[in-house]
C-alpha cells in the first residue's frame, strides 16, 4: 500500500484551500493534513480541525489567535504570525505544499518549503512573479518539484507531458474575459465594487476576482508561465474565451495544438498536482462534448484592460519591476474595494509606482521584500 502524502496547506479558509480539503476528504487513502494556516476565519478554522485534525495550526493574525487559542486542541502545534508561517513551514513533517495564500505573503513560505526539497503545489501566483528567476534558481538546486495549481498553467503542464521545450511554439492562456469583456471602456468608468465581484465562470477570492475583471490576472499568469516554462514573453499569447472550457494550450513547431478542457472546476487542477503523474477518478461534472455548444476565441483590447500591457513590460524590464507592479497592484485592489478609487484608476496607480520607483537588476529575496515595502510606502495615501 502506498504511503499517503502529507499536505500542509497554506490558507485554508480560502477558495483554493477549501476545494484542497475537498480532494483531500474525496481520496483520504491517498493524502492527509499536516498542517493548515489562516488569517481571519476563526470558525471554518475550527470546522477544519474537527474534521481533519492536523498537527500544526497557523493563525496569521494575532488577535484572532487571541480570539481562538484556548479552543485549538491541545495535541496540536499552534503557531502565530508570519514568523510562526516561517517557522512551520520550516519544520512541519509534510511532503507537499499547496501554497495558496493572496500576494505577496506567499513569498517566504514557499522559500522555506523550496529549500527543504518538497514539492510545491502552486497556487499563489505571485510568487513567481516577484521572484521568478530566484524561485527557479532555488527549486533546481534543491530539486523541488513546482506543479502549478492554476488552471491556465496546469492545462500547459498537462500539455507538455512528454514533448520537447525546442518543439513549442506558442504558449496560448486562456482567459474569460471577466464581467466587463463586452464593455467598453467609457462604461467601465462607473463599475461599482459588486459589478467587478461578479465574475461569470468562477468562485474566487475578492482580490483574485478584482484582478480577473482587470485581467490583472492574465498579465500576472504570463509572468508566471514565463518562469514556470522557460518561454520568452514573446512566446506566450492571452486569448479570451469566455467559456473557460479550454483552460490553456500549447502550439508546437509543426502547427499543431494541443488544449486541456474541463468543466471550471478548480478542483481538477488541485487534484492534479497532488497526485502527479498519476490521475485520480473523482465525482467531478464530466465534460460532455455534445453539450458544448460554442468555443469562441478573441484578442484582448490592450487599450481597455491596460493591465495585461503592464504585466508585460515589466517582464521585458526584468529586475524588481513585476514586484513594483504586483505590490502596487494589491494596493490599488485594495482601494477599489474600499471604494477609494474608482476601476478604471487601478491601471493609473499602478504605473504611478512604476514611473516612480527605480527597478534593481538581479534583486536578492532581501531586496524584493524591500522593494515590496517602498512600493507600499510610495503609494501610501
Amino acid at each position: 500500500m502506498t504511503e499517503k502524502k502529507k499536505v500542509f496547506i497554506l490558507g485554508s479558509t480560502g477558495s483554493i484551500g477549501v476545494n484542497t480539503l475537498d480532494v483531500i476528504r474525496l481520496h483520504p487513502e491517498k493524502f492527509e493534513v499536516e498542517g493548515i494556516t489562516i488569517n481571519k476565519n476563526s470558525d471554518l478554522l475550527e470546522e477544519q480541525i474537527k474534521e481533519f485534525n492536523p498537527k500544526v495550526v497557523v493563525i496569521r493574525n494575532e488577535k484572532v489567535a487571541d480570539d481562538v487559542r484556548e479552543r485549538i486542541p491541545r495535541n496540536i502545534e499552534l503557531l502565530i504570525g508570519e514568523d510562526g508561517l516561517i517557522e512551520a513551514t520550516k519544520n512541519a513533517d509534510y511532503d507537499i505544499l499547496l501554497s495558496a495564500l493572496v500576494g505577496f505573503s506567499g513569498l517566504q513560505p514557499t522559500i522555506e518549503g523550496i529549500k527543504r526539497g518538497k514539492r510545491i503545489a502552486l497556487a499563489n501566483k505571485e510568487t513567481l512573479v516577484v521572484a521568478g528567476e530566484i524561485i527557479t534558481e532555488l527549486s533546481a538546486k534543491f530539486k523541488s518539484e513546482i506543479i502549478p495549481v492554476d488552471s491556465e498553467h496546469s492545462a500547459i503542464f498537462q500539455c507538455l507531458v512528454g514533448e520537447k521545450h525546442k518543439e513549442v511554439k506558442k504558449l496560448l492562456l486562456t482567459a474569460s474575459g471577466g464581467p466587463f469583456f463586452k464593455r467598453t471602456r467609457e462604461e467601465l468608468s462607473n463599475v461599482s465594487v459588486s459589478e467587478a465581484l461578479d465574475h461569470p465562470n468562477w468562485n474566487m477570492g475578492n482580490k483574485v476576482t478584482i484582478d480577473s475583471a482587470s485581467m490583472m490576472n492574465k498579465g500576472l499568469e504570463m509572468i508566471e508561465a514565463h518562469w514556470l516554462f522557460n518561454l520568452p514573453a514573446d512566446k506566450i499569447d492571452v486569448i479570451i474565451h469566455p467559456q473557460s472550457i479550454i483552460h490553456s494550450m500549447v502550439e508546437f513547431i509543426d502547427g499543431s495544438i494541443k488544449a486541456q478542457m474541463s468543466q471550471p472546476d478548480m478542483r481538477l487542477p488541485i487534484q492534479y498536482a497532488l497526485s502527479f503523474p498519476d490521475r485520480l477518478q473523482n465525482d467531478f461534472t464530466s465534460t460532455s462534448l455534445t453539450d458544448i455548444t460554442e468555443l469562441s476565441f478573441f484578442k484582448p483590447d490592450f487599450s481597455k484592460f491596460e493591465c495585461i500591457k503592464l504585466a508585460f513590460d515589466v517582464l521585458e524590464e526584468g529586475g524588481t519591476a513585476p514586484c513594483i507592479l504586483n505590490a502596487a497592484n494589491e494596493v490599488a485592489v485594495e482601494r477599489f474595494l474600499n471604494n477609494k478609487i474608482s476601476f478604471l484608476e487601478i491601471p493609473d496607480l499602478i504605473k504611478k509606482a512604476l514611473n516612480g520607483i527605480d527597478s534593481a537588476q538581479k534583486p536578492s529575496v532581501e531586496t524584493i521584500i524591500e522593494c515590496d515595502s517602498l512600493t507600499r510606502k510610495y503609494l501610501k495615501d
